[in-house]
């Protein structure tokens, strides 16, 4: 854990129920917003690989402004492959995929579902190319990655 979730935790050893508000209140800026967290992990993620943010939406089939939205969280998604989709532009190995998911407050990829063992296959052996993995996911029965995103 990092310095700051430390000193957290050490003040919240000792914290009674009712200080709860005046530690929330005077800790607001380190805590963890699920909206927040998942913008600034794609954005360092991004940042971290030099990538552009023109190649990873483009990557993604989605056009800059959707992809704004979503990344930003103006706008929400229920698609899942969206979710992968940028993660795959942007190259994500497993963890960082699943953690992404997860964050957006979407189910990780499970390995007893078909097409999600494909998908961390994929993922795995650095296959990033959605038209690659749609072969690979229609060989297996499963739906395409690479469907419209609304």
């Amino acid at each position: 854990m990092g310095q700051k979730t430390d000193k957290l935790g050490q003040e919240l050893e000792n914290l009674h129920p009712e200080e709860l508000d005046r530690f929330l209140e005077d800790n607001w800026q380190d805590m963890l917003d699920g909206d927040r967290e998942f913008t600034d992990f794609m954005r360092g993620m991004i940042r971290k690989k030099n990538l552009e943010w023109k190649y990873v939406y483009t990557a993604a089939g989605i056009s800059e402004k959707y992809g704004q939205e979503v990344i930003s969280m103006r706008k929400h998604t229920t698609n899942r492959d969206l979710i992968i989709r940028l993660c795959l532009a942007a190259e994500f190995d497993l963890e960082d995929t699943q953690h992404a998911l997860k964050l957006y407050g979407m189910q990780p990829l499970y390995p007893r579902v078909p097409r999600d063992a494909v998908l961390i296959v994929s993922i795995n052996r650095r296959m990033y190319d959605p038209a690659d993995i749609d072969e690979l996911l229609l060989k297996q029965g499963c739906d395409g990655i690479s469907g419209e995103i609304s």
